[in-house]
């Protein structure tokens, strides 16, 4: 078999994964208003076990109400939910393929909030300076509940039979406003210095072991690199990779089994997902964040004129880098980390989608693993192409992020229309998740 380093299995404390490659956090507005879940989300999550990965991470589950970032995001907030999440997990299970539910809190970055919930919380009360998501400071008590709910969502995860959680402290959610040194302007004793700032994921981890035990998987994902000023310059960098380090070994400490590394303050992100700003798909689905943000009506007009919206773009892509770096962005920060907390594995995100690039990556020991996200949904058969020695797909995710700009308001999918034979097809293949439906 080609590429022998992604195809050897993957052993974590707890459990084993049979190829290098997992499915990254990523899925769209697949389930009902209340956070109950759908049957479009096992077909979603279904799709790509199917198509060879070894692990699939979910899409952000919220372990509070009030963690969501849209409606329709299917929650693990109470008992209830478990049942649903038992059954995606025996779908995924019956092609071999594990399954590790993401446990997510929004805090101030919410794309569109919900009636029970207008207002996020957050370790700051300053709104999001790009969008303007207003928010709260959690006080002390809302720290010591959600972090009860992060420990919450592991044992129902754990009770649905799955095979482990992962904990999103990335790319600008809560556990982020926490260790960002850009965000967090906390006064106690979960603001100031890192160790400070990393009270907050370090005691939900401690939290997740008390109540699960330590032979469940739990993994963290993490900024290595904030890049916080990449758009809006006069903001603070926020952490480096060396802060991020120092918060990996922490972890390490208290029992994670291994770290997933992304970057970015935001999502999105200039260098997560990296890729195009797509101006005219943007226009059509940017005013759902008006009501949410009290700055995006600013930036619906400054992306509806042509000379804004090209300026915006050039700082956006500017900030991204050159688009033929993509592939593997990460992978320094990656390699960073991986030295530094020897012995537990380490998987890295970052726009792959080329066998060859992958299989090097983990043999020069930057990664233990890759996650994707965009070229698995261009291609949900890809690690299917690695494995019959095809190294690139023929028709390869193109970066152009019309999947994300669309994701607010439309279903999930491949929207580049130059890769499909017609514009039926592309609706076709975006339409197909809903099949086959809950009932006939």
């Amino acid at each position: 078999m080609p590429y022998q380093h992604i195809f050897s299995p993957l052993t974590f404390r707890n459990v084993t994964v049979k190829n290098r490659i997992f499915r990254s956090n990523i899925a769209g507005r697949f389930d009902n208003y209340d956070g109950t879940g759908a049957q479009a989300r096992i077909n979603w999550e279904t799709k790509f076990a199917e198509g060879g990965v070894g692990a699939i991470i979910s899409s952000f589950v919220p372990v509070h109400p009030r963690g969501r970032i849209l409606p329709n995001y299917a929650t693990i907030v109470s008992d209830d939910r478990i049942p649903f999440w038992r059954a995606v997990g025996k779908a995924v299970h019956a092609h071999d393929c594990r399954y590790i539910l993401q446990l997510s809190h929004g805090g101030r970055q919410r794309d569109i909030a919900t009636i029970d919930y207008p207002l996020g919380l957050s370790s700051t009360s300053k709104r999001d300076p790009l969008h303007g998501f207003e928010c709260e400071a959690m006080t002390l008590a809302q720290i010591k509940e959600t972090v009860n709910a992060f420990a919450e969502g592991a044992r129902r995860a754990r009770e649905a039979g799955l095979d482990g959680v992962e904990l999103h402290g990335a790319n600008g959610y809560l556990i982020t406003q926490f260790l960002s040194s850009a965000i967090n302007d906390r006064k106690d004793e979960y603001g100031g210095v890192l160790a400070n700032r990393a009270k907050f994921v370090r005691e939900i981890v401690q939290a997740i072991r008390a109540k699960v035990g330590r032979d469940f998987h739990l993994q963290m994902k993490i900024s290595a690199t904030e890049f916080n000023n990449a758009v809006l310059r006069e903001e603070k960098p926020g952490n480096t990779v060396e802060d991020s380090v120092q918060v990996c070994q922490w972890l390490k400490e208290d029992g994670v089994d291994a770290i997933h590394v992304s970057s970015g303050s935001s999502f999105p992100h200039p260098c997560n997902p990296a890729g195009d700003l797509p101006l005219g798909e943007l226009r059509k689905t940017y005013d759902s964040l008006i009501s949410s943000g009290v700055l995006a009506l600013r930036n619906y007009l400054l992306f509806e004129f042509a000379l804004t919206g090209e300026l915006f773009k050039r700082r956006w892509e500017e900030a991204r880098g050159p688009k033929d770096k993509i592939e593997g962005l990460n992978l320094d920060d990656s390699r960073k980390i991986k030295d530094a907390v020897a012995g537990i594995p380490i998987i890295c995100t970052g726009g792959f989608q080329t066998g060859a690039i992958i299989d090097d990556a983990i043999a020069r020991g930057d990664c233990d693993a890759v996650s994707i996200a965009r070229p698995l949904i261009a291609n949900n058969d890809l690690v299917k192409q690695f494995a019959s020695g095809i190294g690139r797909p023929a028709n390869p995710c193109t970066y152009c992020n019309k999947c994300l700009v669309n994701a607010p308001e439309n279903p999930l999918g491949c929207y580049e229309e130059s890769r499909f034979p017609s514009r039926e097809a592309m609706i076709e293949q975006i339409l197909s998740v809903y099949r086959p439906q809950p009932f006939a």
